[in-house]
C-alpha cells in the first residue's frame, strides 16, 4: 500500500520475525519492491482485494456495503470473477510464479459470492498445486482484552467457518486459527502486551497477522500504529518471546 509498509516487512523479514507476506497487486509500490520481496525468503500470498482501489479499476466496495451485498447475493458474479482473475494474473506478472497462499483485505475472501469464485478459480487455475488459504477461525485467548476477542469473533462469523468447509472440500490447506486481531490503538505498549499474549496462545499451524511498516506515513490513516507495531516485532523482547513460547517461525 505504501513504501513504509514495504520497507518494515523486508526488515522484519531479515530479523526472522516473518514467514509470509501478503501483497495488493494492484497497489501501486508491489512491482516497484518486488525484487527484494522475492529475495526476502518469505512465503508471497494474494491479498484479494475489493475494497481499496488505490488507482486500479475494477469492483471496489466500502466494506460494509459489500458484506451486505454479498450477503444479499447482489454482487455481480462476472465482475467478482474477473476481480479475482486481475489480481492473480498481476500477482503472477509480478512475481513470475503462482502465490503461496491467498488471503483477503479486510478478510473479504470468505464472504459469500466471493469465496465461491475464489475457491473455483483457484482449483482451476492451480489444480497441479493448490496455494493454501487463510483462515479466520479464532484460537482461543483467553488474556485478550474481551472487546477485542470479540472483534475476533465478528470476522471469524463473518464466513469463516463457511468458508473453510468449502475449502477442504476442495483439497486446500489452510491455518489451524488465527491471532492478531485488535482494534489499532494504543501505540507501542498495548502492541507490546497483546503480542505476548497472542505468543502465549499461539499453537502449530496458526496464523498470526500483523500490519508494520519502517515509519510512519502521514497520509495512512492506521501509520503512527503500524510503526508501533514494527517497534515492537524488530525489538530484542519479541525475539526473547518466540524462545520462551517455544515458537519458530515457517512456511504453512
Amino acid at each position: 500500500m505504501n513504501s513504509e509498509i514495504d520497507a518494515g516487512i523486508l526488515s522484519l523479514a531479515q530479523l526472522g520475525r516473518l514467514s509470509a507476506t501478503s501483497c495488493m497487486a494492484g497497489a501501486p509500490m508491489f512491482k516497484q519492491d518486488a525484487p527484494a520481496l522475492k529475495a526476502s525468503g518469505l512465503q508471497t500470498g494474494l491479498h484479494l482485494n475489493f475494497t481499496e482501489a488505490l488507482g486500479a479499476s475494477g469492483m471496489f466496495v466500502p466494506l460494509s456495503r459489500l458484506i451486505m451485498r454479498a450477503y444479499a447475493r447482489g454482487l455481480d458474479s462476472e465482475a467478482v470473477r474477473g476481480q479475482i482473475v486481475r489480481q492473480l494474473d498481476a500477482f503472477e506478472d509480478v512475481m513470475g510464479r503462482e502465490p503461496d497462499f491467498v488471503d483477503g483485505h479486510q478478510h473479504v475472501h470468505q464472504l459469500p459470492q466471493i469465496r465461491t469464485a475464489l475457491l473455483t478459480e483457484l482449483a482451476q487455475r492451480y489444480a497441479a498445486k493448490l496455494p493454501w488459504l487463510r483462515y479466520t477461525g479464532v484460537r482461543a485467548q483467553p488474556t485478550v482484552p474481551p472487546r477485542l476477542r470479540y472483534k475476533a469473533q465478528i470476522i471469524q462469523t463473518l464466513g469463516a467457518n463457511r468458508f473453510a468447509n468449502l475449502a477442504r472440500g476442495w483439497g486446500f490447506a489452510l491455518n489451524a486459527g488465527f491471532l492478531g486481531v485488535y482494534d489499532f490503538q494504543g501505540g507501542a505498549a498495548n502492541y507490546e502486551a497483546l503480542l505476548q499474549a497472542w505468543l502465549r496462545h499461539a499453537q502449530a499451524g496458526d496464523v498470526l497477522m500483523c500490519h508494520p511498516a519502517s515509519s510512519v506515513n502521514a497520509s495512512d490513516g492506521l501509520g503512527a500504529q503500524r510503526f508501533a507495531e514494527f517497534q515492537v516485532l524488530a525489538g530484542e523482547s519479541a525475539g526473547d518471546w518466540l524462545g520462551e513460547y517455544g515458537i519458530s517461525l515457517g512456511p504453512l
